[in-house]
Order: structure tokens, then C-alpha cells, then sequence
């Protein structure tokens, strides 16, 4: 099969405009990813302040409900795991189950009045609202970041240049599926 010479002029014609259109989306690539990294870091900065509040709030709780033992280790395994989880895939899945996890501690403390008057326990609250808050701006800021990489790989003919470069997919950080239920709290003694 030989390619005639219209036909190689062709494809150098197409060749030479398809370049500069390949750099383009490569450098939108690269820009988008940095955006995302530097989003994650911000989503990672705000669960580390998480993770040093719940330690003192776990201790707070446990000198009101010395019963409720495997809440407490549920956190602090979710917190381990957090610390130690790499890949942002990882992260999301640990940060996930220690919100599930704080979501059950949190019901716990609401059945404890004195608790909730304890001032202690009321400033580490507040803390942990605000980190939570600051928490879901970033996770919002981040999911964005990813959106816009992805809507941008994912049309053409930018999608070539993704391929042929191999940009990769971003995960979204979304709520975990247990996130949906009530935590179920249960202080009847066992008979």
C-alpha cells in the first residue's frame, strides 16, 4: 500500500495543526493537575487539624461514657488508618469511615448531659465544627478542581492528547454511604 504524495501532504498538513493544539490541552492538563494537588493538600491540611482534635475529644468523652469502648476504638483505628493511607483513593476511604466513626462518638456524647456542660468538651466542639466546616469547603474546593480536569479530558480532541500522555482520572471525595443512616446509640444494659 503506498501512500500517495497528496495524501503525505496530508497528513503533515494535519500533523502541523493538530501540534499546537495537542500542546495546548497538555499544558491545561498539567496546569489542572497541579490545581488538584494543590486542592488535596489543602483537603489533607484540614483532616490532619481533625485528626489532632480527636484525640483530646475522645479522652473528654471516655470520662463520661467509660462503656462505650469500641466507639473509642473505632476512632482511633479510622485515625490510624488516615495517618497511614498514601494515595488520595486511600484518604478518602480512611477520612470517610472516621467521620462515620466521629458521627457515632458525637451520638454518644449527646446522650450525656453533663457532658455537653462540660466547657472542656464545649471548646473542642466548637473546634471540631469549625475544622468540619473548613473540612467541607475544601472537599467542595477539591471535587471542583477534579470536575474541571476531568470535563476537560474527557472532551476532544483533548482527549487524545490525555491518552497519548497518559492523564489519569481523579477520584471525587464524596460522603460515605453510611453517612446517609443515623448513628444508632444503645444503652440498655445486656441481660
Amino acid at each position: 500500500m503506498t501512500i500517495t504524495r497528496r495524501s503525505a501532504v496530508r497528513l503533515v498538513a494535519l500533523a502541523f495543526v493538530a501540534a499546537p493544539l495537542a500542546g495546548c490541552s497538555y499544558n491545561t492538563f498539567v496546569g489542572q493537575e497541579e490545581a488538584i494537588k494543590a486542592q488535596w493538600a489543602q483537603v489533607e491540611n484540614q483532616l490532619q487539624r481533625r485528626n489532632d482534635l480527636i484525640p483530646n475529644l475522645v479522652e473528654t468523652v471516655k470520662g463520661y461514657a467509660q462503656h462505650e469502648e469500641s466507639v473509642f476504638k473505632d476512632v482511633a483505628d479510622a485515625r490510624t488508618q488516615l495517618l497511614s493511607a498514601k494515595s488520595p483513593e486511600e484518604k478518602i476511604g480512611a477520612a470517610n469511615r472516621e467521620t462515620s466513626a466521629l458521627g457515632r462518638l458525637l451520638a454518644i456524647a449527646e446522650n450525656y448531659p453533663q457532658l455537653k456542660a462540660n466547657e472542656q468538651f464545649n471548646r473542642l466542639m466548637d473546634e471540631l465544627a469549625g475544622t468540619e466546616n473548613r473540612l467541607a469547603v475544601e472537599r467542595m474546593r477539591y471535587n471542583e478542581k477534579v470536575q474541571e480536569y476531568d470535563t476537560s479530558r474527557r472532551r476532544f480532541p483533548a482527549n487524545l492528547t490525555a491518552k497519548m500522555f497518559g492523564f489519569k482520572e481523579y477520584p471525587y471525595f464524596q460522603a460515605p454511604p453510611d453517612a446517609k443512616t443515623v448513628p444508632k446509640v444503645n444503652f440498655s444494659k445486656p441481660s
